[in-house]
Parts: C-alpha cells; structure tokens; sequence
C-alpha cells in the first residue's frame, strides 16, 4: 500500500518528467520556427529590402535627422582628425594610375575639353575688363616690376660699355679717362647716376607699356589670344600634362600635390573659418531640404526605384550569407528562447506548471 510519501515521490517525478518533455517540445519548437525563419527570411530578402526602401522613401527627412545632427556627423567625423594614411596612400596610388596610365598617349586635350566650353570660358575672361586691368597692372605697373627692368638694362648697358670700351683701343682709354673726371667732378659714381636715370625713366615707360596693354589687350584680343592658344595645344595627348611633373621616387611630383593639399586640409579643419562656413552651408541646405522625402533626396543622387532594384539584387548573396550565419541564428534562437520562457506563453501552450 503507497504511503503518502510515496504518491509524493511519484508526482515529484511526474513533474520532472514533464518539465523534460515540455522543455524538448519548447526546444524542437524552437529550432523548427528559427529554420522556417530563415527559410522565409532568404525567400523574402528582396521584396522585404523593396518594401523597406519604399517605406523609408516615403518618410520626411526632418523625423529621424536634425541640423544639428548633421553639423555633428561633419565635425565629428569629416573635421576632427586627419585623413588615415591608408586613404591617402590609396588616393596617392589611384592618382598615379589614372596620370601615368597608357590610354593618356592616345587621347587628346579636346576629348576632356570641348571647343564650346573654351569658347565660352574664354569669352567670360575677355568680358571682365576691370580685373583684366588690375591683373595687367599688377604685372606690370607695379615697382617690382619696373625695378628689375631697371636692374636688367643697366646689366645689359653696362656689359655692352665694358665689353666695347675693351675693343675701343686708345678711344676706349679716353672714354674711361672721361668717365673718371665726370665722377670727380660731379662727386657720384658714374654706375649710380646710370641707375637712378633708368629707374626713373623705366617707371615711365612702365606706365607707358600698362596703358597701351590696356588699350591694346581688348576683350576681342584677349579672347582671341586664348582661343589661339587652345588651338595650338588642344591635340596633344593628355600624357603632355606628364612633362610637368616628375615621378622620380626622390622627387615625386604626386606625393608632393598629396601632402600640399593634406596640410592645407589640415590647417583648414581645425580653423573657426572653416566650421563656419561648413555650419552655414548645412544650415542652409537642411533649411531648403527639411521636408523632403528620403526618397526625393535620393532621387538628387540618381538613386530611383530603379536602382534599389539592382542593388537590392546585387546584394542578395550578402544578405543571404547573413541570414544563414551562425551569429543570427543564435540571436533568433536567443529571442524565441526568451519568448517561450514567459509564464503566459508557457501556460497557454499547456506547459505550465501546477
């Protein structure tokens, strides 16, 4: 006859058993749901992608990206720190391909330039007449300028009187003989007097050679010479850019574009200028693109439906990869797991404990 200890023994083990069947009932549950939801997942990768893309399209920017985030994203990320040396070793590398690359001996200059664009380029600088002035004065009218012809004509005066008053035998001798008495009696060196007459001559004459460049250099000259001097080079191949570089390890003309434009950048991302204008330029496109669609910013990309359709596709084996990779089973199993540990679910399921 069972003792009450014993029926007590015999529900302790009907328990136990029963926690052991609902717990490999829950388990195999679990393990056929994460199969048919991958299953599912892999056959519904690119409608889902499709879907989510539309969905996405269609929200307005403002709901999910503020100003500030974007003023955040550029100074945090873009300005913050130096460009990697892995970055700027690839940009070195893809710039010596595409200068020094074969194709460059077979094409001309007017393939990447076409006469209409120098046309007009050159019409737009011949049209600008007051900056032609101030460049032409700068060149010119200025006193560096005149003080180097100057220095360049008395070289050239003074080479030419030495080298002849030489050849001049007895003549050359009293030609020296009288610069030696002019010297004396005016107390000044013969070289000084000569020097001070040219530069204030020059300065004249510079005056002279600005205005009759402004004259003469008119919007049809200027215009004229430009479009001649494309012509002349416009044929040549685009390796002739490669004669004014250098590609010698020791001297390599690309590294030295790289790092100019490197420390420049560098310069530039710490400066309260340049935070600035980057604060104000985004300000002023979230200002105009606010309320604009995901959808409708993309589309200023060229991104359309179109395009997600092939990505979507290319990217298909990612995805699928993915959905078969051990890290998102278990993160499903883990989900389904806590899911079926609830107390509600366990008891609606019939496996819950009395």
């Amino acid at each position: 006859m069972q003792t009450s200890k014993d029926i007590q023994n015999l529900d302790n083990q009907s328990d136990t058993v029963g926690t052991k069947t609902a717990t490999l009932t829950i388990d195999s549950l679990i393990e056929a749901q994460v199969a048919f939801m991958q299953q599912w997942l892999r056959t519904q990768a690119e409608p889902l992608a499709m879907g989510a893309w539309h969905w996405l399209g269609a929200q307005p920017m403002r709901n999910y990206v503020s100003c500030a985030d974007l003023q955040h994203l550029l100074n945090d990320w873009l300005l913050s720190q130096p460009m990697s040396e892995v970055m700027r070793a690839d940009i070195r590398d893809i710039l010596h391909t595409t200068i020094y690359h074969p194709v460059n001996d077979n094409v001309p200059l007017s393939e990447l330039v076409d006469d209409t664009q120098i046309d007009t380029l050159t019409t737009y600088i011949g049209s600008h007449e007051q900056q032609r002035n101030i460049l032409i004065h700068s060149l010119i009218g200025n006193d560096t300028f005149a003080d180097l012809l100057t220095q360049t004509l008395y070289h050239a005066i003074n080479d030419f009187m030495e080298t002849t008053l030489d050849k001049a035998g007895g003549v050359g001798k009293l030609m020296k003989l009288g610069r030696s008495s002019f010297e004396k009696a005016t107390n000044r060196n013969l070289d000084e007097k000569l020097q001070a007459y040219l530069h204030r001559n020059i300065k004249d004459l510079t005056r002279r050679a600005e205005t009759n460049a402004q004259e003469h250099l008119s919007n049809e000259e200027v215009t004229r010479l430009l479009i001649t001097g494309w012509a002349r080079i416009k044929d040549q191949p685009v390796s002739q850019l490669q004669k004014y570089l250098s590609d010698k390890p020791e001297n390599n003309s690309i590294d030295h574009i790289e790092a100019s434009v490197q420390q420049s950048f560098n310069r530039l991302r710490i400066s309260p200028y340049l935070h600035s204008l980057v604060a104000a330029a985004v300000e002023t496109w979230y200002n105009t693109h606010q309320s604009d669609s995901i959808a409708t910013l993309a589309l200023g990309l060229n991104v359309d439906t179109k395009a997600m359709e092939g990505l979507s596709t290319s990217l298909l084996p990612l995805a699928h990869d993915a959905i078969d990779s051990e890290w998102f089973t278990d993160h499903i199993r883990e989900m389904l797991q806590a899911f079926y540990a609830q107390a509600d679910i366990k008891n609606s399921l019939g496996f819950g404990i009395s």
